[in-house]
């Protein structure tokens, strides 16, 4: 049995794949509570002028109230007394609106969000150290993690830009942005590529004020053979290996990566040549800007400083995990997955411990579970609540780890289809 309060009448509203009318919404209350007919009907006198009404269905009303006001429900239109929750998209995944905003799961060091990101990171007055992202992709047909480019490339760098500047409004002074984006953009019709990338970079320096930093390279040798028409097909381009990682900073006199907390193990011959005293040679190469001398190298460092080329493969425990979970609950995969080691180590290199990250498009949650085991806090949103149903798997076992029972709700909704189907 349930108490009646907002976070059961949310829940009810996120169980139900249809709009619910009053009447609609009574009956579930009463069947999640366990109260009779005659404590449902029960007559209450309320106002100046006393007007007598059901006393449960008055305190209803009013936490729907409470709900419209916070955006957790909305009016259906040109429908009167129909409320709903979040829709579901034509992709048939539950998708927020606008100006929602609900805790899913939390721990000790952060919370991801089901809603809006620009509506939650409007109104956190928390500072923020980084923003790592995978934003949807320009792609000509959107899949379900995907931002269809039919609208224009203009409009795809509008929106995100919408989305990042109340994150870069936060951001300490020396905070940095990295944004993981597609090359895979082609001109309509076309085997050129899209200049949205150079487009993107420019309007992020001119219209937020941001430095680019670098151009990283995220390569992944196991990347499916793309873009699939022009390499495969029409034999007049060659197939991808790197995602681009956009990296940009507030201030770059100030700005918090390190490339100490990175280094990588010197190679078994590099090794070999510190134990030996270094070069034991001179050379010039070129036209004299560069000299080998006598003894380089010879001394010993704690590692070599990493290539801005990140040489990460796609496969990941934390992926498989996610993939399992969706299986045996009927969920949808995702589409879209990287390494956690590609996260992890764009954490480490751009921040310190206890520093907040933040992860607006989570998908899988590799930023969130990167951070949480970097000592890092952070905050997540997504708008499907179906990628938080999956991935709060990766967080079970955290310090301080709770999940909201609207989840809850929507794995059982999963589990009766399966059954179901099945």
């Amino acid at each position: 049995m349930s108490n009646l309060n907002s976070d059961l009448i949310a829940r009810i509203y996120a169980a139900s794949d249809t709009p619910l009318t009053n009447e609609e919404l009574y009956r579930e209350v009463q069947r999640e509570t366990g109260m009779s007919d005659a404590e449902l009907q029960k007559m209450k006198a309320f106002g100046s002028d006393k007007m007598r009404t059901s006393g449960v269905k008055h305190q209803v009303r009013w936490y729907q109230q409470t709900l419209r006001q916070a955006g957790v429900i909305e009016r259906v239109p040109e429908k009167r007394g129909v409320w709903r929750y979040a829709f579901k998209n034509d992709k048939k995944l539950h998708e927020s609106w606008d100006k929602l905003c609900v805790v899913g799961f939390s721990t000790s060091l952060g919370a991801s969000v089901f809603g809006n990101a620009y509506a939650f990171f409007s109104n956190i007055n928390e500072q923020i150290h980084l923003c790592l992202t995978s934003p949807p992709f320009l792609l000509r047909n959107a899949r379900n993690y995907g931002h269809g480019g039919g609208r224009g490339e203009q409009a795809y760098i509008d929106w995100l830009l919408r989305i990042l500047e109340p994150i870069v409004k936060q951001l300490v002074p020396g905070g940095s942005v990295a944004l993981n984006v597609t090359q895979d953009s082609f001109n309509p019709g076309r085997p050129s590529r899209s200049l949205y990338l150079e487009r993107l970079t420019l309007a992020l320096c001119d219209k937020l004020g941001l430095e680019l930093m670098d151009r990283l390279n995220w390569v992944n040798r196991a990347k499916p053979p793309s873009p699939t028409h022009w390499a495969c097909k029409q034999r007049v381009q060659l197939c991808s290996s790197y995602e681009p990682v956009l990296w940009f900073t507030n201030d770059a006199q100030k700005v918090r990566s390190n490339n100490m907390r990175v280094l990588q193990p010197h190679s078994e011959q590099h090794q070999k040549l510190q134990a030996s005293g270094g070069e034991n040679r001179t050379t010039f190469y070129g036209d004299g800007a560069y000299q080998l001398k006598n003894g380089a190298f010879g001394n010993k460092t704690e590692g070599t400083i990493p290539k801005n080329t990140l040489m990460f493969g796609n496969a990941c425990p934390d992926t498989r995990l996610c993939h399992r979970i969706a299986r045996e609950l009927g969920f949808p995969l995702h589409g879209a997955t990287s390494p956690t080691r590609l996260a992890a180590f764009l954490i480490e290199f751009l921040t310190r411990p206890g520093d907040l990250v933040v992860e607006p498009f989570a998908g899988l949650h590799k930023v969130p579970v990167a951070a949480e085991r970097l000592g890092r806090r952070w905050y997540a949103t997504d708008k499907i609540m179906e990628w938080l149903g999956i991935s709060r798997s990766l967080f079970t076992e955290m310090p301080g780890y709770q999940s909201s029972p609207i989840l809850d709700d929507l794995v059982a909704l999963y589990r009766d289809e399966l059954r179901e189907g099945g």
